[in-house]
């Protein structure tokens, strides 16, 4: 662990209900907290204000007690805009980021999309010299070179994020900080050195790396990539599939450790449903990650 960055996080959306799927990935935070010595942060990232409700927050802090979860740490994005503000101040006086009017719809249509149908934003206005404006979406001058890294679980990776998405939004068109400008700046200045996250984020490494660089970080993270509880189709739980609530198991009188037994058998840690402690349920995934 470099002393430097001592946490790790848990940081789910307030944008609905936690489900099995954040359960699995709160597991593999604190199991990976043990097995390499970090401590827990758990970070409300509310950077959507659009869909982030104050009923959430309170049951992402509930939810996680009653399954037995505690952390060391807490942070809440919302309350970071003097951080955001003065690190794209950073870039902006780098020359490292240009303001874009692009509507969504001009976006959609007139981009390539990668292999995941993600945009790769071509730079269309990067040398039109657009006020920083509240109208404007602000973008990264994303370089153009190939970024290895290595995940704790998965291996090697070599990425080129230019090739992958082009030059990414910082902030859109509506005021909003985007999720990747956000977390990079939060984990660059909470001391994040860990980061933990589902496959399906894995993709956002190279870019967040870049960038990291460019804000003035060293050290990148380490980074760890769990896989995820799927439904029977395939496809991840997420709130957008209407996921079953832990908040509606409780209400349906189901225990925390069976939840924790449903959620360790469903990702295949156990043979078997049973009930299980949040203790027992990290030491299990940690015997099966490590």
């Amino acid at each position: 662990m470099n002393s430097e960055y001592p946490f790790t996080r848990f940081a789910p959306s307030p944008t609905g209900y936690l489900h099995r799927g954040h359960i699995l990935s709160a597991l593999c935070v604190y199991a990976a907290a043990e097995k390499f010595g970090y401590r827990v942060r758990l970070r409300i990232e509310n950077h959507d204000q659009s869909r982030a409700r104050q009923a959430y927050i309170d049951a992402i802090r509930e939810d996680l007690e009653w399954l037995g979860f505690t952390w060391d740490a807490e942070s809440i994005q919302s309350a970071n805009t003097e951080r955001y503000e003065r690190l794209l101040e950073r870039l902006r006086s780098k020359g490292l980021i240009y303001a874009c009017n692009c509507s969504r719809k001009f976006t959609f249509e007139t981009n390539p999309t990668n292999s995941d149908g993600e945009i790769i934003y071509q730079g269309h206005c990067q040398n039109l010299g657009l006020p920083f404006t509240k109208d404007h979406a602000v973008r990264f001058k994303t370089p153009n070179e190939n970024i290895e890294w290595e995940d704790l679980l998965l291996g090697k990776f070599m990425e080129n994020p230019k090739e992958l998405c082009g030059d990414f939004a910082l902030k859109d068109r509506i005021g909003q900080w985007t999720y990747q400008f956000a977390v990079v700046a939060d984990d660059f200045e909470e001391g994040i050195g860990l980061v933990v996250r589902g496959e399906d984020l894995k993709h956002s490494t190279s870019r967040q790396i870049v960038l990291a660089q460019a804000l003035g970080r060293t050290t990148p993270p380490l980074f760890l990539h769990h896989p995820l509880i799927v439904d029977p189709m395939g496809k991840k739980l997420s709130k957008r599939e209407h996921a079953a609530s832990i908040r509606g198991e409780r209400d349906k009188g189901k225990s925390a450790e069976a939840l924790l037994g449903e959620v360790c058998a469903k990702a295949g840690i156990i043979k078997k449903t049973q009930l299980l402690s949040v203790k027992d349920s990290i030491q299990l995934v940690k015997n099966r990650l490590f």
